[in-house]
């Protein structure tokens, strides 16, 4: 089993995050200055609206997404950004 990062991966620790922290937050505080808002998306949408967006035979919907089902039995795909 693997026990490292994947590379140009890094796991941000306590010690460090306030660093992290302090950039996001200055970064937040200046967007709200210039009237920007934060929004927030689901990190999946309904399948259907990728297969319609690049087809559905392509390689990006049937190798490059990762696609479940609910309990409801729907077809959710995690957006690109989120895998």
């Amino acid at each position: 089993m693997l026990t490292t990062s994947p590379r140009g991966t890094q796991d941000i620790l306590p010690g460090q995050s306030y660093k992290f922290q302090y950039v996001e937050d200055t970064f937040r505080d200046l967007c709200r200055r210039f009237g920007y808002q934060e929004i927030r998306t689901p990190v999946f949408e309904h399948t259907e609206l990728f297969q319609r967006g690049v087809g559905e035979a392509t390689d990006i919907v049937q190798k490059e997404m990762y696609t479940f089902s609910d309990r409801s039995n729907r077809s959710l795909t995690l957006k690109a950004e989120g895998t």
